[in-house]
């Protein structure tokens, strides 16, 4: 088994969070850019993540804030569940990509960034994006700017909430 080192990761994981959740926060200032909000459902939203693996990483986080998704009601985690076909087929539509990677990391050691709001990711993955630079050298390479992410992704989940899909 090789082993592969990342000191660069220590920063963030010792830095100082803020004092709030950030989900609750910008859940306050509904869809927008600022926000990355690009759908509101019943129990939950789906937002770009502001730290994407790839473009298009986008997240399904419930309105309330609990950090295991066993303290959800069923219709919370329904709810939430009900998202995630409909942001695969707007990221389907959006970016053509090979395959997906949808999941929970529940708790800090699982590897949560923000563990105390629980979260589903889906991310688009394409063959071959994991690459050299990534691995190697310290660099994620996102090709396209938040805010075009943001504009593409929206546009396709205003289409679906008219034809009355999500």
């Amino acid at each position: 088994m090789k082993t592969i080192f990342a000191p660069w990761r220590l920063e963030y994981l010792v830095s100082k969070k803020p004092p709030y959740c950030v989900f609750c926060e910008i859940v306050k200032e509904g869809v927008g850019e600022k926000s990355l909000i690009v759908h509101m459902g019943k129990f939950a939203y789906v937002v770009l993540n502001r730290y994407p693996y790839v473009s298009g990483h986008l997240m399904v986080i419930p309105y309330r804030h609990v950090e295991d998704p066993s303290l959800l009601s069923a219709e919370e985690w329904v709810g939430m569940n009900e998202l995630v076909l409909p942001t695969m087929h707007v990221l389907k539509e959006v970016y053509h990509p090979h395959g997906f990677n949808i999941g929970m990391n529940i708790g800090q050691a699982a590897g949560a960034g923000i563990h105390e709001h629980v979260h589903i990711h889906v991310i688009p993955r394409w063959v071959g994006d994991n690459n050299l630079i990534s691995v190697l050298g310290n660099t994620r390479v996102i090709p396209e700017a938040l805010e075009v992410t943001f504009a593409k992704v929206r546009e396709a989940f205003q289409k679906l909430e008219q034809g009355g899909k999500v």
